[in-house]
C-alpha cells in the first residue's frame, strides 16, 4: 500500500478485493466488507445530499459502533474530516472545542438529545443517530475549509483549560497503522481484533478501527469494556486473538478469571497504551491467561504509536519497546543537547506519523515542534538497544483508566466554586485506574464549603474521570520564586504522609 493513499482509498481497495471477508462484528453478528461498503455509500450520499463539501468537518458523539467508521470513511470520500468527541465531556467543555474546531454538522448518540437544543442556539446543526452507519438527514452550515488531507481531529483540553485539538492526515495515519501491522508480533491479516477502547482517542481509532479496516483483521465492536460479561461473551464468541487494552483494564479480567469467567483460549495477545504497565501485572496476565502483553508508548500527536515491544522473544520488561521503523528519536537536556544511551531526558521524536501542529493554535504549536521534531514533554531514558524507558512525565499530566486529565483545567473549575481562594490538583496512585486527582484547596475566610460540595460541583461540570476523588484543605500552597504552584512539592508531601491511596 503507498503510504501517500488515502485512507478510503485503502479500504475501498481492500472491500473491492475481498467483499465477502468479514470486516466486523456488531450486536452478535458479522457484516462482511460489501456490507461495510454499501453504508459507506449511503452515508457518503446522505452528507453530500446535506451540503457537505470537501475541506469540511463532521463531528460525532457516539460510543463504539459501527456508524463512527462508516461516517470517517464517508466524509474521506466526499474531502472531508471527521471529528470523533466524548460524549461525557460535558456541556461547557463541549462547546468550547466545537467552537474551536466549526464543524459543518454534528451527530450525536440518542442519549444526548437535551444538547440538541443547545446546538440550535449556537447554530451548529446536529441531529440524532444511531449505531449501524444509517446517517439521518442533516443540512450542513457552510464552514471554512481545511486541506483535504486532513483526516480526524483529536480533541482533549490543553494544559491551559484551552481547547487543544490534533489534527492528523492521511499520511499521518496511514503510517502508523502500517507501523503496527508490520512490526509488532500477532497483528497479522486475518487474526480477530477487539475494538472496545474510546473512539474519541487516537489508540482506539487508529489501531482498532483503522488497522482492521486497512489490513484485513477482522474487528469485534462494542460499546464499552463494562459490562464485563458482555465483554467476555463477545471474546468467547468471536474467538479474539488480540486485545487492545490500556492497563487499567487488566485487573478487571484477571478478577473476573478469578472468580470463574472464561477467557477464550483463542486470545492470544495484548496489547497496552495509555499509561504505564505495571510489570508485575504483566506476569500475572502471562501466568493466568497465557496471553502475551506487549506494553508500548504513544501520544494522540503522533498517531499514535511511537514505540512498542514487538515480540515475545525480544521485549524488556519495564520498557515500551524500541521506537517503530519511521520514527527518528532523540533524547535532550532542557538546554535541547542531544544525550547519548542511559542518560534521562526530555524524549523529542520525528517521522511521518508525528503531526505538524496544533489545530489553529500556533503558539502551542512552536512551544512543541522545532524545526519538525516534536517535544512529547515525558522523561525517558534509551538504552543501548533503542529500548524506551519511561521515567516520569515533564508536564503534570494525570492518567486516569488511560484518559488524559490536565491539573489546571480540574483548577479552572474548582476556582469558581464560591468560597474557594486557590486549588492545585495533582494524581495520587490508585489501584484500579491507577492514578486518580486530588485537589488541595484555600478557602476564603468563613466559607462554608465542603469537600463533598466542591466534588458536587466538578461533577456537574467536567467528565467523571476529572473530578478530584479525594480534596484536601489546605492554609497553603507550596509556591516557586515567581508564584507558581509546585504540584511536584505536592506530591512529594503526599507520599511522604502515607496518604495516598
Amino acid at each position: 500500500m503507498e503510504k501517500t493513499q488515502r485512507l478510503d482509498m485503502g479500504i475501498e481497495k481492500r472491500n473491492g478485493s475481498f467483499p465477502e471477508e468479514r470486516c466486523l462484528w456488531w450486536n452478535g453478528s458479522w457484516w462482511s466488507r460489501k456490507t461495510f461498503s454499501e453504508k459507506v455509500e449511503a452515508a457518503a450520499r446522505s452528507l453530500e445530499s446535506g451540503g457537505f463539501r470537501a475541506g469540511e468537518r463532521v463531528a460525532c458523539f457516539l460510543p463504539n459502533c459501527p456508524t463512527v467508521l462508516v461516517l470517517s470513511v464517508a466524509a474521506w470520500k466526499l474531502g472531508g474530516t471527521v471529528i470523533p468527541l466524548n460524549m461525557k465531556a460535558g456541556t461547557p467543555s463541549i462547546l468550547k472545542i466545537l467552537r474551536h474546531v466549526e464543524p459543518a454538522g454534528v451527530f450525536l448518540h440518542e442519549s444526548m438529545q437535551p444538547l440538541l437544543e443547545i446546538l440550535e442556539t449556537e447554530g451548529i446543526p446536529a441531529a440524532v443517530v444511531g449505531p449501524e452507519g444509517e446517517l439521518p438527514p442533516l443540512s450542513m452550515r457552510p464552514v471554512t475549509r481545511e486541506p483535504e488531507d486532513l483526516a480526524v481531529i483529536f480533541a482533549t483540553s490543553g494544559t491551559t483549560g484551552d481547547p487543544k485539538a490534533v489534527p492528523l492526515t492521511h499520511s499521518n495515519l496511514l503510517d502508523n497503522a502500517t507501523n503496527v501491522h508490520e512490526n509488532i508480533e500477532g497483528f497479522e491479516t486475518g487474526r480477530v481484533l477487539m475494538n472496545v477502547l474510546p473512539n474519541f482517542h487516537a489508540f482506539g481509532y487508529t489501531i482498532c478501527g483503522l488497522l482492521s479496516l486497512l489490513f484485513g483483521l477482522p474487528q469485534v465492536i462494542l460499546p464499552s469494556f463494562i459490562p464485563l460479561k458482555s465483554f467476555f461473551e463477545a471474546l468467547r464468541a468471536t474467538r479474539t486473538e488480540i486485545l487492545i487494552a490500556v492497563p487499567t483494564m487488566l485487573p478487571f479480567i484477571l478478577g473476573s478469571v478469578a472468580k470463574g469467567e472464561e477467557c477464550p483460549d483463542s486470545l492470544k495477545y495484548i496489547l497496552t497504551g495509555g499509561g504505564r504497565l505495571d510489570p508485575t501485572l504483566d506476569t500475572r496476565v502471562r501466568d493466568t491467561l497465557g496471553v502475551v502483553v506487549f506494553e508500548g508508548y504513544g501520544l494522540t500527536e503522533t498517531s499514535p504509536d511511537v514505540a512498542a515491544n514487538r515480540s515475545f522473544a525480544s521485549k524488556k520488561l519495564g520498557t515500551v519497546g524500541p521506537a517503530l521503523p519511521s520514527f527518528e528519536i532523540q533524547v535532550r537536556d532542557d538546554s535541547g543537547n542531544v544525550l547519548g544511551p542511559n542518560r534521562e531526558g526530555l524524549l523529542w521524536v520525528r517521522g511521518p506519523s508525528v503531526f505538524s501542529g496544533y489545530f489553529r493554535s500556533p503558539e502551542m504549536t512552536d512551544e512543541r515542534i522545532v524545526s519538525g521534531w516534536f517535544n512529547t514533554d515525558d522523561i525517558v531514558r534509551v538504552d543501548e538497544e533503542g529500548y524506551i524507558e519511561i521515567l516520569d512525565r515533564a508536564s503534570d499530566l494525570i492518567i486516569v483508566g488511560g484518559f488524559n486529565v490536565y491539573p489546571q483545567e480540574v483548577e479552572t473549575i474548582l476556582n469558581q466554586v464560591p468560597g474557594v481562594v486557590m486549588s492545585a490538583v495533582i494524581g495520587i496512585p490508585n489501584a484500579v485506574s491507577g492514578e486518580v486527582p486530588k485537589a488541595f484547596v484555600i478557602l476564603k475566610e468563613g466559607s462554608d464549603v465542603t469537600a463533598q460540595s466542591i466534588v458536587a460541583y466538578c461533577k456537574e461540570h467536567m467528565a467523571h474521570y476529572k473530578v478530584p476523588r479525594k480534596v484536601e484543605f489546605v492554609s497553603e500552597l507550596p509556591l516557586s520564586s515567581v508564584g507558581k504552584v509546585l504540584r511536584r512539592e505536592l506530591r512529594r508531601l503526599e507520599k511522604n504522609s502515607g496518604k495516598a491511596s
